[in-house]
C-alpha cells in the first residue's frame, strides 16, 4: 500500500451549485404574461415563469401583467411592468413571448 494516494472519490467536479447548467425560461429583454401570485419582504410582486422566480416592483397580488425582463441571475429574475392587463395572465411559453 502506498501512501498519499486516495481512494475512490476524491475531486467530484461537476455536481453542486455554480455549475451554471441550468437553463433559465426567462431572457433580459423578452416580454411574458404574467400574473402576480406573491410579495416579496420588499414589498415586490413576484411572479413564476415555468416555476422561475420573477420579481416585479409596483406590482400587487392578483394584478395580470406584461413585463419586459431587465435581469436574470442564477436564482431569480427582476422585470418591470409595461402593461397591465385585466384578463388573466396565459401561462408563460414561448409563444406569449413578443419578437422583437
Amino acid at each position: 500500500m502506498s501512501f498519499g494516494q486516495r481512494g475512490g472519490y476524491g475531486n467530484r467536479g461537476g455536481f453542486g451549485r455554480g455549475s451554471g447548467s441550468f437553463k433559465k425560461p426567462v431572457e433580459v429583454g423578452k416580454e411574458y404574461n404574467v400574473s402576480i401570485s406573491d410579495t416579496s419582504r420588499r414589498g415586490e410582486g413576484i411572479a413564476k415563469v415555468e416555476g422561475f422566480i420573477v420579481f416585479v416592483p409596483g406590482t400587487k397580488v392578483g394584478q395580470n401583467v406584461r413585463i419586459k425582463v431587465t435581469q436574470v441571475s442564477e436564482r431569480f429574475a427582476s422585470g418591470q411592468v409595461i402593461e397591465n392587463s385585466a384578463a388573466p395572465a396565459a401561462p408563460a411559453s414561448e409563444s406569449s413571448e413578443s419578437t422583437n
